[in-house]
């Protein structure tokens, strides 16, 4: 075993993959977490989350497979977030397609288009065109 004595200042510039305390417990490596948001998408939170819900947890080559045979737009929407995650990972992190695992993904409300329709009687109705904010987050677990 290797013993380091640090001092609190310097705690930031050591690697915490390779940080030993004096307690003599190995700390568990640092946990990579890529994210890629995709914001002001055109289509509902609901139907983004009805995909989500399929492929949340899941390897990220699975996740793409099943992606890919679902007819929705929303799958082809969350397959490009999905696809930019990855892209992420691999560059910004040197990261392997294999190990990578989708941690995280939600479809939080973007602002809503308000729009009028036209119906009987001289009236009209309220349309709610909503949006959404796509995020995916990825760790190497």
């Amino acid at each position: 075993k290797i013993w380091l004595v640090i001092n609190w200042e310097s705690l930031h510039l050591l690697d915490c993959s390779e940080l030993t305390l004096v307690t003599g417990k190995r700390r568990k490596a640092c946990d990579m977490k890529v994210s890629a948001t995709l914001k002001y998408a055109r289509i509902s939170p609901q139907k983004c989350r009805l995909i989500m819900n399929v492929i949340r947890g899941n390897e990220v080559l699975h996740a793409l497979r099943t992606i890919k045979f679902m007819p929705q737009k929303a799958a082809k929407i969350i397959a490009k977030v999905l696809e930019s995650a990855v892209a992420n990972a691999e560059n910004n992190f040197g990261a392997d397609l294999d190990d990578l695992k989708i941690s995280q993904a939600y479809a939080d409300e973007a602002p809503t288009f308000k729009r009028f329709r036209a119906r009987a009687r001289g009236r009209g109705t309220r349309i709610l065109k909503r949006n959404s904010h796509i995020t995916i987050e990825l760790s190497d677990d």
